[in-house]
């Protein structure tokens, strides 16, 4: 069976490379011959004058003189043989240079039949042999790979949540409507509580989707307004700072922000919003959230403490948040309470700020 990689591209790799050797070497080859020559010609030449100079003989000058032409004659013989066994060992250099580039190119072709070979993310090229620039680019695929599957993972994960979250509701509604609307009113509200979660649900997803797509327009926006228009009981220093972006996005995540803030509280607690140079800080009570649970709480459908799975929230605020951010250059982090603190989180969002607009304009 022929193999694909030493007909096609691989093949020009290889005849490149192979003519590059036989290139060099004639190149390097033909100085050699040059330099070697007018050396062993102008010291002949030399030697031959400083004898004719010092002869009283008109004979043994002549003879000289002859046995300089036979020199010459001589020379450049070997100029053209050597010119001659040089283009044939420049050949010999080609075909060496072909061999070589194939021993070098193997492991490339066995990597790129392992690449066709593999039936799925979860397998590896897993090169062996010595730390060098080839097992580098096999376990820089590899990586490639896994973070590839971990993509892929987060996104089966991520519908059959969005699956389960939109059949609950459903379920829930069927459910009602089995047992009669005109025997209870109560069905009817637990069938409009189910509706509007369906659609708090639905906006949720196509919000996140949306902020995921990335900011097809983009505009100068004063943080500080967006986040006084959303709690008017924020702390806001000079204008927040001006973000380059979309105020609606904004405004939705300050908006789930606050929301996320008094939805995870104990009753009576505190909700403190911050805001100076594009920096926007929302720190709250709450239970008291381990460490290693913070970061899990930005993924889509995952929720605190606290929060029935048939509340009213779907678990996507955070999500939608660190998506916003990202959208616009930015970034967000939680760092937990501990329980002295009152518990709950710090949830910072760092937007890069732009030069602040002139007064009126």
């Amino acid at each position: 069976m022929s193999r694909p990689g030493l007909l096609g591209a691989g093949s020009t790799i290889r005849t490149r490379i192979a003519l590059v050797y036989g290139g060099v070497f004639l190149v390097l080859g033909a100085v050699l011959l040059l330099v070697v020559n007018l050396l062993v010609r102008a010291g002949t030449d030399a030697d031959a004058d400083a004898i004719v100079a010092r002869a009283d003989d008109v004979a043994v000058v002549e003879a000289y003189r002859i046995g300089d032409d036979v020199s010459r004659a001589a020379g450049e013989q070997m100029l053209m043989w050597s010119c001659m066994a040089l283009l044939v060992i420049a050949c010999g250099a080609v075909v060496v240079g072909w061999w070589t580039a194939g021993r070098v190119l193997r492991p490339v072709h066995e990597m790129t039949a392992r690449a066709r070979s593999l039936s799925g993310l979860d397998e590896r090229l897993a090169v062996r042999g010595p730390d060098d620039e080839l097992k580098e680019l096999g376990d820089t695929i590899d990586a490639l790979l896994g973070r590839l599957e971990t993509a892929f993972d987060s996104q089966r994960r991520f519908i059959a949540n969005a699956s389960h979250e939109l059949r609950t509701p459903l379920a829930t509604q069927r459910a009602a409507i089995q047992i009669g609307l005109d025997e209870d009113c109560e069905v009817r509200q637990v069938l409009l509580d189910a509706n509007r979660r369906s659609e708090r649900l639905i906006d949720g997803l196509l919000l996140l989707a949306r902020s995921e797509r990335g900011l097809a327009e983009r505009e100068d926006v004063r943080l500080g307004d967006v986040v006084a228009e959303e709690y008017v009981h924020a702390c806001v220093a000079g204008d927040g700072g001006v973000v380059r972006g979309s105020r609606v996005l904004l405004a939705h995540l300050v908006r789930n922000l606050v929301a996320n803030a008094v939805a995870y509280n104990v009753p009576g607690g505190d909700v403190d919003v911050r805001v100076e140079d594009g920096v926007l800080t929302v720190v709250n009570t709450g239970p008291v959230v381990a460490e290693g649970d913070v970061d899990g709480l930005f993924e889509p459908f995952r929720r605190g403490e606290g929060r029935d799975r048939m509340g009213p929230g779907a678990g996507l605020g955070l999500s939608i948040v660190r998506s916003i951010a990202v959208a616009h250059g930015g970034a967000v982090r939680a760092v937990a309470r501990g329980e002295g603190e009152g518990g709950g989180l710090v949830v910072t969002v760092t937007l890069p700020v732009t030069v602040t607009p002139a007064a009126g304009s």
